[in-house]
């Protein structure tokens, strides 16, 4: 479904155990950059009609979202801040293609591969943890998360036939896994 080529290794979830606090911080940051990369496309793509109606959903609901892990971030007094960000996105957005229509293929297929991710991860953190706050709050992303992987892949499917949408998919999957493989010494949500 996730179209993943890797589960998320335990050393994730170490980190996870370590410094919970980093990668709750990090996660703000990474609802904030979805709606950016979603209005991006809006704005590189408006003749879809199709795309810009999906992604402005995308964006209302991450900035929801966004919102819900600021209120989340309060309640427990773990104060908002910059971050060094994880080198996953800029990794995988280096992979994108510069020539039309394949830029707009991949630049939508990288977005539901970090959306997958995401999504996954957030089982992970709803499995993991005993707090029962933390996994109900994953566990109530989990599906939008899903949807929004779906979304992306289906509209890549606008810019170039299915099999070949297909095949980029899965490219890009092993290469996201490789990205993921190599992990990162820092812990966040994409680490």
């Amino acid at each position: 479904m996730l179209h993943l080529a890797t589960p998320t290794s335990e050393r994730w979830l170490r980190q996870v155990d370590q410094r919970l606090d980093l990668v709750l911080i990090d996660h703000a940051h990474c609802e904030k950059k979805a709606a950016s990369t979603a209005l991006n496309l809006i704005f590189a793509y408006v003749e879809d009609q199709e795309l810009c109606r999906a992604m402005t959903e995308i964006v209302n609901e991450e900035l929801e979202h966004f919102h819900l892990v600021l209120d989340l971030l309060r309640r427990r007094g773990i104060r908002f801040r910059r971050l060094t960000p994880s080198a996953y996105g800029r990794k995988l957005n280096d992979l994108v293609r510069k020539q039309e229509p394949a830029r707009a293929v991949d630049r939508l297929l990288v977005a539901g591969l970090i959306e997958a991710r995401s999504c996954e991860r957030f089982q992970q953190l709803a499995d993991h943890v005993d707090d029962q706050e933390l996994a109900t709050f994953y566990q109530s992303l989990f599906e939008s998360e899903a949807r929004h992987h779906t979304t992306y892949t289906k509209l890549a499917r606008n810019y170039a036939p299915p099999e070949e949408v297909n095949r980029r998919l899965d490219e890009l999957a092993l290469l996201e896994a490789a990205i993921v493989e190599q992990g990162e010494s820092e812990p966040r949500m994409h680490s």
